[in-house]
This record gives structure tokens, C-alpha cells and sequence, in this order.
């Protein structure tokens, strides 16, 4: 009995580390699909001769956008949503105590860039304000600023728009 106790204890304590393993794994896959892509037409995207529609703010500074980089804005909330619910999940799961700054995630809040359309500093701040809003639903069980459904996690449109504050110009 007191053995399969501390097995249990083990394997709970395992998941932040299998957690950072997954996130490591699909980094490497991203990084592997943005070489195979290095090709990519530049001069034919888009996003380059399309005006800003968009306004946004952060830090007191005011951005301009076009629909393309408020794409990328809303991708990099989303997937800091989605992968703050893992890391809350797994923390909780291993006993620890909330620390959604600790995560190997937080910390390289680079999941989902492709260095198109937003600036890696940019894109780092948003994937790190969804990931924070991701990591208490995820540690909490409660799903106050997203909802996990058919195997997917959502952050929720209001928050999205809280976050980010874009204003259609």
C-alpha cells in the first residue's frame, strides 16, 4: 500500500516534466515546418501592401495593424491560452504551488511564431497574456477566462478583446 502511494506521488510529480517534453517536441516540429517553408514569397504576401485597419495599444504606445498582425496577435493569445491551461493543469496535477512565471512555456513564449507579421517581442508579450489567463483555468478547474471542449482549449472572444484592444480604424 505505502509503495503504490509513493508510485502515485512519483507519477503525479511527472507531469510538469512530460508537460515540458510535449512543449519542447512541438517547438522542434514548428521550427521544422517554418524551414521547410524558408522559401516563402515575401514579395507576394499580402500583408506588406495591405493597409492598417487595426490600432492597438501596449505600454502606453500606441501600434498600427492590418488584419493579417491582428491574426497573429489573436494566434499568440490563443495559443498562450492554450498552453497556460497544460502547464496549470500539470502543476496542479504534480501538487506544486501556482507559479504560471516557472513554466519552461512562459519563460520561452515562442510556441506558434513564425516570424510573420509581429515582432518577437510582440508576439512574446501576447503568447504570455494568454498563457497566464490559461495557467489559472488550467490550475484552478474553474474556466473564467477560456473553456476546454472536444479536446481543444478556447480563451473566450471577451477576453481575446480585453487583452488585446483593437480598435478598427
Amino acid at each position: 500500500m505505502r509503495q503504490q502511494a509513493a508510485d502515485l506521488q512519483r507519477e503525479r510529480r511527472m507531469s510538469q516534466y512530460r508537460l515540458q517534453q510535449e512543449y519542447a517536441q512541438r517547438l522542434r516540429e514548428q521550427r521544422a515546418r517554418i524551414e521547410r517553408e524558408r522559401e516563402y514569397d515575401y514579395y507576394n504576401d499580402p500583408y506588406f501592401y495591405t493597409p492598417p485597419s487595426y490600432r492597438y495599444s501596449r505600454g502606453g504606445r500606441y501600434y498600427e495593424t492590418n488584419e493579417y498582425g491582428a491574426t497573429a496577435l489573436r494566434g499568440a493569445v490563443q495559443y498562450g491560452y492554450e498552453e497556460g491551461f497544460r502547464a496549470g493543469q500539470a502543476d496542479r496535477e504534480d501538487g506544486w504551488r501556482p507559479s504560471y512565471r516557472d513554466s519552461y512555456a512562459y519563460q520561452d513564449a515562442d510556441y506558434g511564431y513564425d516570424g510573420r507579421y509581429l515582432d518577437r517581442d510582440e508576439y512574446n508579450y501576447y503568447f504570455r497574456e494568454g498563457f497566464r489567463r490559461g495557467y489559472e483555468d488550467g490550475y484552478g478547474r474553474e474556466e473564467q477566462y477560456g473553456s476546454f471542449a472536444d479536446g481543444k482549449y478556447s480563451i473566450l472572444t471577451e477576453v481575446l478583446s480585453s487583452i488585446l484592444g483593437l480598435e478598427s480604424r
